[in-house]
């Protein structure tokens, strides 16, 4: 039965390369296994796939989420690393220098090398 299998999101991406350099190199995750159309990717003792295709990156909303104790340095780090915190002004989610803060969280969003929504977010009180 399902409740039994384990799940693994997939992610998709018009250029397979490009996104397992983005991961791998940019966000410094584990590559697991590779295949020709698919990779894994490790992280947090969970895995997730990227697969190419060309509706990669054209989902407006976020595909991940990583769960993070110290949300600040994260952003540092990934900053540091070249990546670009999106900034929204929207009813209901509005960003200061990427963050946004509402009931009892703190998140901020990026895209990945196709145009993926990605998130990285904590808890409030850490």
């Amino acid at each position: 039965m399902l409740a039994d299998a384990p799940l693994l999101a997939i992610i998709p991406a018009a250029d397979l390369e490009r996104a397992k350099a983005f991961y791998r190199d940019t966000l410094g995750l584990t590559l697991s296994e590779e295949g020709p159309q698919e990779v894994t990717f490790e992280c947090g003792g969970t895995k997730f796939g990227i697969y190419e295709t060309p509706y990669g990156g054209q989902a407006g909303h976020t595909l991940a989420s990583w769960k993070v104790t110290g949300l600040d340095a994260e952003m540092k780090e990934l900053r540091d690393r070249g990546v670009t915190f999106e900034d929204y002004d929207l009813p209901g989610l509005k960003t200061v220098d990427g963050v946004a803060e509402a009931e009892g969280m703190r998140a901020a969003w990026f895209k990945d090398s196709e145009g993926n929504v990605l998130c990285v977010n904590e808890r409030a009180d850490g």
